[in-house]
């Protein structure tokens, strides 16, 4: 079973490289999704929101991993 769990980790790795970005873009889908339908804004705003938060998590994560490599 253990061959098992590591094909498992594997295959995991292959789509998900850092697990906090992974978390945060889910995060940030589930929010939209519960708080957009709610907000009267147009379909446009709504994925300008949608880019913004995306965004954002992207130049977090590439900050905090560039920060990790400087010695």
């Amino acid at each position: 079973m253990t061959w098992l769990r590591k094909i498992a980790a594997e295959l995991f790795g292959l789509f998900v490289d850092d697990d906090s970005f992974a978390i945060a873009i889910l995060v940030w889908l589930g929010v939209l999704w519960l708080a957009l339908p709610h907000l009267p804004i147009n379909n446009t705003w709504r994925a300008v929101i949608l880019f913004a938060g995306l965004a954002i998590i992207l130049v977090e994560s590439v900050l905090r991993r560039a920060r990790k490599r400087q010695p």
